[in-house]
């Protein structure tokens, strides 16, 4: 069973999954040209197409990676403010780092949130990935003392 916090940041994740659905058939009528998904009047370069591919990929693919981190969160052994902050820090990467992308086919300013989304999502990554073994380090210890 899922802890509450859990189950509280991956509902808020799911809930923003139909914008990445939006975003895929506005991206494939601009494939397209409008013979399929969302008929847009968007005059995209190559590049900008480019940049907008990756955006929705790395949402689509972040966002299910910040669900399984909340997941595995409930069995990392993280102390309180470092979990609470993975829970923000994962969902919140993915949302900043795909943005990121979307507004660097119109400025190169916006490299910068690719980079503190990837920072935010590297976070949590490490925070969970050590939390997990400090865990399965303790579960081991205890059993050999039992």
């Amino acid at each position: 069973m899922l802890s509450r916090e859990a189950s509280i940041f991956s509902g808020i994740t799911l809930i923003t999954v139909p914008t990445v659905m939006w975003g895929g058939t506005v991206l494939l009528g601009m494939l397209t040209h409008g013979a399929a998904g969302m008929q847009t009047h968007n005059a995209l370069s190559t590049e900008q197409m480019a940049l907008f591919r990756a955006g929705h990929a790395h949402a689509g693919v972040w966002i299910v990676l910040s669900l399984v981190i909340q997941i595995l969160l409930d069995s990392a052994r993280v102390v309180g403010v470092l979990r609470v902050l993975a829970r923000f820090a994962a969902p919140l990467g993915a949302v900043i780092l795909s943005g990121g992308f979307f507004g660097l086919a119109f400025s190169p300013f916006f490299s910068r949130l690719i980079y503190a989304g990837a920072g935010l999502m590297a976070f949590a990554v490490l925070v969970t990935g050590f939390g997990l073994i400090i865990t399965s380090f303790s579960n081991r210890a205890a059993e050999s003392d039992a």
